[in-house]
C-alpha cells in the first residue's frame, strides 16, 4: 500500500496493489468455505430435513439445494456467494482482455473469445439465481438457476480448454502448458461426475431406491468441486499480475 504526502497543495492518490492469484484464490475459497459448511451443519444439525424427499426412502447426503435453502445455511450460503461474485466479474472480464490479446485477428477464435466471457457471465448468473431464490422459495426459478449454472460452466470450460489448446502450442512457459493439461482432466471429471449426478437423481425419481438420491448428491459436490477446481486453473495462467487499486485524485489547494 502506498500513499502519498501532501506537496504543493495537491495530494497524491492512494494505490493498493494485490496479487491477482489472491483474488482467484478468493473466488474459489469462499464458496468452497460455505458449501462444506453448509454440507456440515445441514448433516448435523437439520439431517431429517434435508435429506428428506417424496420417495420417503433412507438418504445420508443432503443434496446442495437443501444444504442451502435451511436456516441459518441459506445466510452463509448467500454471504459467501455474495461477496466473491464482484471478483469472480473481474475475472471473466480480465480473461476476455487477455484472450483478446491472443486471438483479436483470429477466426474463429475471436468469436469464440466473446462466447467464452458471455458464457462465464451467464455462469455466474446461474449461480447467483440459485443462491438468492432458494428451493423452498420458489422451486421452479431455483431449478432454472441450477441448469443455467451448469450448462453455462461446461460450454465455458470447453472453449476455455478450446483456446488453451492454441495458447499452449505457441507458448514458452511451462506454466501454459500444466494449466492446459489440468483444465481438461478438471473438464472430464466434471462432465463425468455431472452424467452420473444425472443418471443417479433419474435412478432416484422413477425407482426411489435407497441411497440413489446419496450418490445423486455426492457426484454434485463433486460436480460443483472440479468445477472451483477448473477455476483455481486461473491462479497460473495469471502469476504475474498484480490488481492494482487508486483512489481519485482529488485537487486539493490550501
Amino acid at each position: 500500500m502506498l500513499q502519498g504526502s501532501p506537496f504543493l497543495g495537491y495530494e497524491r492518490p492512494l494505490v493498493i496493489r494485490l496479487s491477482f492469484s489472491a483474488c482467484v484464490l478468493g473466488t474459489v475459497f469462499l464458496p468452497l468455505v460455505g458449501l462444506t459448511t453448509c454440507v456440515l451443519i445441514s448433516s448435523i444439525v437439520h439431517f431429517e430435513d434435508s435429506t428428506g424427499t417424496h420417495c420417503q426412502v433412507p438418504n445420508y447426503l443432503p443434496s446442495i439445494s437443501a444444504a442451502i435453502s435451511l436456516d441459518p445455511e441459506c445466510h452463509i450460503w448467500r454471504f459467501c456467494i455474495g461477496l466473491h461474485s464482484a471478483p469472480r466479474f473481474l475475472v471473466s472480464f480480465t480473461y476476455f482482455k487477455f484472450y483478446k490479446g491472443h486471438f483479436s485477428s483470429k477466426f474463429p477464435e475471436s468469436s469464440l473469445v466473446f462466447l467464452n466471457v458471455a458464457f462465464s457471465i451467464s455462469e455466474n448468473f446461474g449461480l447467483l439465481l440459485l443462491t438468492y431464490v432458494s428451493s423452498n422459495e420458489t422451486y421452479l426459478v431455483h431449478k432454472e438457476g441450477f441448469v443455467l449454472f451448469i450448462i453455462s460452466s461446461i460450454i465455458y470450460m470447453i472453449i476455455t480448454c478450446r483456446l488453451w489448446n492454441i495458447i499452449k502450442k505457441y507458448s514458452l512457459n511451462p506454466e501454459d502448458t500444466k494449466s492446459y493439461r489440468w483444465k481438461v482432466r478438471f473438464l472430464i471429471l466434471n462432465i463425468s461426475f455431472c452424467a452420473f449426478a444425472v443418471y443417479f437423481y433419474w435412478k432416484h425419481n422413477m425407482y426411489c431406491e435407497p441411497g440413489s438420491y446419496t450418490f445423486f448428491a455426492l457426484f454434485e459436490y463433486l460436480v460443483v468441486l472440479t468445477n472451483m477446481a477448473f477455476h483455481l486453473t486461473a491462479v497460473w495462467d495469471f502469476k504475474s499480475r498484480e490488481l492494482i487499486l487508486i483512489s481519485p485524485n482529488e485537487d486539493k489547494v490550501f
